[in-house]
């Protein structure tokens, strides 16, 4: 059984709204030189849930369900990285305002280049927000530590959350269910960056058949994936040996360098965390949210 400090983390609310969604009124250029025009991040998703496919839909970097935002006016301010930083995957959300007032959501995922924060809520909610109403998010999960395993570091993770992951202690290695292995070659743009309790990065997929081969191709909104020979402890790197375990949180990519986000939940710079295969990994099935919510 893991042991964590749990009842050492604070609890600290954000607050955000819905995202309006982004768009471009010229053409982008994907990674074979075609131009397209598509729907991409922000918004209220009502038909692309956490368990869905994130491949497949005429979108770009699409998030699924709720995405919101502090400040769309400031977005890489303070304030507004909080906002990003506090909100961890797990936690309980609660609209404030509106119609939808008093409904609760489930946070699943953070997105680095927009700065938005993932929301899963219920179709009956989707139907009554809106862009305008508020979105109280009880943060709690930063500053996670597995009292036993002190050589992995913890992020942007709820612990009531890890304690529903199947985890499994082995001496003094943890195995964690995944969906899949990403092989280190195949992560790009985020790479180098710092931020990992504020963000996520990229399964670049240009390489239809290489993706296939080691069906990343069937990735699902809300998986959990291993990303192997990848350090996450002070800054995201290629280090053999390196571990890290993070969660599928936006769509595929047409860009070069770019593809489903990973947000960062779990890494050590030693081999000390064992993925373990299980279709069941998805914080969808996990929590009965998203495509897998009762009706």
């Amino acid at each position: 059984m893991l042991r964590i400090n749990e009842k050492k983390l604070v609890m600290m609310s954000v607050q955000g709204k819905v995202a309006n969604p982004g768009g471009r009124r010229m053409h982008s250029v994907d990674s074979a030189g075609k131009p397209f025009h598509l729907p991409g991040t922000g918004g209220i998703v009502y038909n692309v849930k956490v368990g869905d496919p994130a491949f497949g839909w005429e979108a770009d970097h699409l998030e699924p369900c709720a995405s919101t935002i502090l400040d769309e006016k400031k977005r890489y301010e303070g304030p507004n990285a909080g906002y990003v930083f506090y909100a961890c995957i797990g936690n309980e959300a609660i609209i404030k305002s509106g119609d939808a007032k008093g409904k609760k959501g489930v946070v699943t995922g953070h997105h680095g280049g927009a700065e938005h924060v993932m929301i899963d809520f219920a179709d009956v909610t989707l139907e009554k927000m809106t862009l305008d109403d508020k979105i109280l998010i009880k943060g709690f999960g930063q500053g996670l530590k597995l009292l036993d395993y002190p050589d992995i570091a913890v992020y942007n993770l709820d612990p009531r959350l890890i304690r529903k992951m199947s985890i499994k202690t082995r001496g003094q290695i943890i195995q964690v269910p995944v969906t899949t292995k990403i092989p280190a070659a195949l992560m790009g743009s985020g790479t180098g960056s710092m931020m990992m309790t504020g963000g996520d990065y990229d399964i670049m997929t240009t390489d239809k058949k290489f993706i296939k081969k080691y069906k990343i191709d069937k990735l699902r909104f809300g998986d959990f994936v291993a990303l192997m020979d990848h350090d996450n402890l002070f800054g995201r790197s290629f280090r053999k040996g390196a571990v890290t375990i993070g969660i599928v949180i936006h769509g595929d990519c047409r860009y070069a360098g770019h593809g489903p986000g990973v947000s960062t939940l779990l890494s050590a710079s030693i081999p000390i965390i064992e993925p373990v295969i299980s279709a069941n990994a998805n914080i969808a099935k996990i929590l009965r949210i998203g495509r897998y919510r009762k009706k």
